[in-house]
């Protein structure tokens, strides 16, 4: 069965088909829907590829450019300017000494 029909309506579409396109239209007919099968299958492995492709630009986006890196390097920055020694210390250290910098 296919698509829910059963052997007897298949034998009357094809019939029907075959009575209103007669026998020389069938080949052509069914080449024609081939073809246009294909082209559909082609367009569509295209447009995949193509989203993975976007994804992929999107990950390497991501990855070149972390924001952990951007955010250490500017309170470091930010430290060094204010005369902070940054050697050994973490954000979290920089941050804090930054702070008191600032209150005084």
């Amino acid at each position: 069965m296919i698509g829910g029909l059963g052997p007897t309506e298949l034998i009357l579409i094809f019939a029907v088909i075959f009575l209103l396109f007669g026998a020389a239209k069938l080949p052509e007919l069914a080449r024609s829907m081939g073809t246009s099968m294909g082209e559909f299958k082609k367009a569509q492995k295209e447009s995949e590829q193509s989203v993975k492709e976007f994804e992929r630009s999107l990950k390497e986006q991501v990855n070149t450019t972390p924001a952990e890196e951007t955010k250490t390097a500017d309170v470091k920055q930010v430290a060094a300017n204010l005369g902070i020694d940054t050697t050994g210390k973490s954000d979290d250290e920089l941050l804090a000494e930054i702070n008191t910098m600032l209150k005084k």
